[in-house]
């Protein structure tokens, strides 16, 4: 599942939300396991010819309970990544 994007500092971000166990063949999803998350940052297109992009896992051991939940944290993960790149490093740079 993946929800709208939002630009945070010149960069878009998306969102990336996901059942917890992978679906099997012949069933429904699985939503009562819970959700996972992942976020893309990525530049707009307008500013180069190949606009970069990254995902990045949002950390937790555990799931996330609601996909709104996970939305929202990927959503804040992602501004604290954009935030917390120094001058000498940006997000592109993270591992």
């Amino acid at each position: 599942m993946t929800t709208s994007s939002r630009f945070y500092r010149g960069l878009e971000i998306h969102p990336l939300v996901y059942p917890r166990h992978a679906r099997q063949t012949g069933f429904g999803h699985n939503y009562d396991e819970g959700f996972d998350a992942s976020v893309r940052i990525s530049e707009p297109d307008t500013t180069t010819d190949s606009p970069r992009s990254r995902v990045f896992r949002v950390p937790g051991e555990r799931p996330f309970q609601s996909a709104g939940d996970a939305r929202r944290a990927s959503t804040v993960y992602a501004e604290q990544l954009i935030d917390g790149s120094g001058s000498a490093q940006t997000i592109w740079d993270q591992q």
